[in-house]
């Protein structure tokens, strides 16, 4: 299929036909690394799988990572070819949910829900929420009690009580600490190469491993790749040959990924002490809702299962839920 611009495909409308009575819902999920907009009849049974008219995918709609400017420009670009694949209008929409990273704050809030209010006709219900919230209900089947833990490009941990109250731990992006995440990680592991090949780190089975993965010649190369482009899933794309490292023996990618996996359950446990999701005594079951690259099943180094495991130790009632993903 032809991939349009958002505003081309807004002109094409009208020579659309309407389809009565056939009014949708469009869902975004927007993260660091890609964005995915699905299209579902509006009145319809419950089913499992949801009936999925269409569905389309882009880049980043991080607002923190590519500006705020690029986002829109994403997430207007799904929403309408996902309106073009299941040939509808914008006037068939009932309502649009927008669940992305790097919406932190009710002003961020605010924004998203003015633009997306020049978009769409006055009669669409409109509602924007952090990844995290749509990542919760992915695995609870809409019911937000628990705690999520997404690691992917970036890194949040969310939880939420039955009677409304919300936490959230790490989220602030690379620069402010989220060192879980597949941007960190792989930040680390550049960082590592740099200080072995000046002298002011050990060896690591890393710098030859990376600079295979990237087609360079030598560490000095990495500068120049590094700032070309800043965006963070280009960095976090060298999660897997940390890891591959890691199960190789190396010491220095274990120790990032160790690292890690306690920046990872720390998330956690902040987020489950503010709302007292454990109980009095600390056994009291909850949902941990487990999302992300970083946290899918590994040969030998199975970070996700390693963050479960020291989850538990401090609370024993946690117990996890993988989504399953339906692309």
């Amino acid at each position: 299929m032809q991939r349009y611009t958002a505003r081309e495909i807004w002109q094409m409308e009208d020579c659309q036909s309407p389809r009565m009575g056939c009014n949708v819902v469009l869902g975004v999920d927007g993260g660091a690394s890609n964005t995915v907009c699905v299209c579902i009849p509006a009145a319809m049974p419950f089913a499992d799988p949801l009936p999925v008219l269409s569905r389309a995918i882009a880049g980043c709609s991080n607002q923190n990572s590519v500006g705020e400017d690029r986002a829109r420009e994403t997430l207007e670009r799904v929403m309408a070819q996902a309106l073009l694949k299941a040939r509808r209008r914008r006037s068939n929409v009932s309502a649009v949910c927008l669940a992305v990273a790097g919406v932190n704050h009710p002003i961020d809030q605010h924004r998203m829900l003015d633009w997306l209010r020049e978009i769409f006709p006055s009669h669409v219900k409109l509602f924007v929420e952090n990844d995290a919230v749509a990542a919760m209900a992915s695995g609870t089947m809409g019911k937000l009690h628990g705690c999520v833990l997404i690691a992917g490009t970036g890194t949040i941990a969310y939880g939420f009580t039955n009677d409304g109250r919300e936490a959230r731990a790490a989220g602030a992006g690379p620069v402010l600490g989220d060192w879980g995440s597949g941007y960190g990680i792989s930040a680390q592991a550049l960082t590592a190469v740099v200080r072995a090949y000046d002298g002011r780190g050990p060896e690591t089975m890393l710098t030859n491993n990376i600079l295979d993965f990237l087609g360079l010649a030598s560490p000095d190369e990495l500068i120049g790749w590094t700032y070309e482009d800043q965006s963070w899933a280009r960095i976090a794309d060298i999660l897997p040959v940390v890891v591959e490292s890691a199960e190789a023996g190396d010491e220095v990618a274990n120790k990032i990924l160790h690292n890690s996996v306690g920046e990872l359950a720390s998330s956690v446990k902040a987020v489950v002490q503010r709302l007292a999701l454990s109980g009095e005594d600390g056994k009291d079951l909850f949902p941990l809702v487990m999302v992300g690259k970083v946290l899918e099943e590994n040969n030998r180094w199975d970070i996700g299962k390693e963050v479960i495991d020291c989850v538990n130790k401090t609370y024993p009632g946690a117990y996890p839920i993988h989504p399953e993903s339906r692309d």
